[in-house]
């Protein structure tokens, strides 16, 4: 098979495990493992099975201060999607988290000096549009959030933007530094969070280990640092335009899933709002892909 065929199906494989990520941590949640608390372990797990904690990960953290912010920043991405995905309605969560390329217009310029054009202008006239057609139901005046999945999924989105932004911005740390803030951020900000949860009576401690979810949390963890390491492979062999369409699969991954498993549904605003959001995405791929 060909060298771009392997890394095109690595990247499906990313897509893949994070699309149906949902459907583990709504099991875990069943045995009383709270999304936050399994995210904190999960990635835990795969840190540990990683040689990012040796030295090597810990060189550019004295010369690059944004690793701290890349840390909250992907660590808050996986609090809020994992959160979203396990009490929301799966396919509008994916949907919001994917607001990213308008968040992009809206950071670049701060961090990046990279100045709204007017095609990206109109991307984030989309995917606001996407967003207001996706959260509008009738019972609501204004389209905003209406409840705890759509908001999460949102900041989660908001910091997925955020975090790509900053690995831009971090193109010249060492590669170990970056992947110990996310992973590093990924323990840390979900046990933080989780902490916080419990004191304002939000989270559940976590259950006494039992085989019932443990070896559950373990493959989920094995299957995230799989992904992982599959998006490490396939993202140095491919272009970035192809790479990000290749992700976007992972909404379709995510949707037929939910549907099919009950957690999700396609209704006539989400299938409209959702294909302004895409459109945005696509967009945004093919500016990339001009220069």
């Amino acid at each position: 098979m060909p060298r771009q065929a392997v890394a095109a199906a690595a990247l499906v494989l990313n897509a893949l495990v994070w699309g149906v990520s949902w459907w583990p941590f709504r099991t875990l949640q069943e045995h009383g493992l709270h999304p936050l608390w399994a995210t904190a372990l999960i990635y835990l797990v795969a840190l540990t099975c990683m040689p990012l904690a040796r030295r090597a990960g810990w060189r550019g953290w004295g010369r690059y201060p944004l690793l701290w912010l890349l840390a909250v920043a992907a660590g808050l991405t996986n609090v809020g999607f994992n959160w979203a995905v396990t009490i929301g309605d799966v396919v509008r969560a994916v949907l919001l988290f994917y607001m990213m390329p308008a968040w992009v217009v809206l950071l670049g310029w701060p961090l990046l000096g990279e100045r709204p054009t007017r095609r990206s202008l109109l991307r984030l006239i989309l995917a606001l549009t996407g967003m207001v057609v996706v959260i509008k139901v009738p019972s609501s005046p204004w389209p905003v959030p209406g409840s705890l999945a759509d908001w999460l999924a949102l900041a989660g989105g908001f910091c997925f933007a955020l975090t790509n932004v900053l690995l831009r911005r971090l193109g010249q740390c060492p590669a170990e530094s970056r992947m110990l803030a996310m992973f590093g951020g990924g323990t840390l900000m979900a046990s933080a969070a989780a902490l916080l949860g419990m004191h304002l009576g939000l989270v559940g401690a976590p259950p006494a280990p039992s085989a019932a979810w443990v070896y559950l949390a373990l493959g989920v963890s094995l299957a995230f640092l799989a992904g992982n390491l599959a998006l490490q492979y396939g993202a140095a062999r491919l272009r970035a335009s192809t790479t990000s369409v290749i992700m976007l699969s992972e909404v379709v991954f995510a949707s037929v899933s939910a549907v099919l498993l009950g957690a999700g549904e396609w209704s006539s605003r989400t299938v409209v709002g959702g294909c302004l959001i895409v459109l945005a995405s696509l967009l945004a791929l093919m500016d990339k892909s001009a220069h």
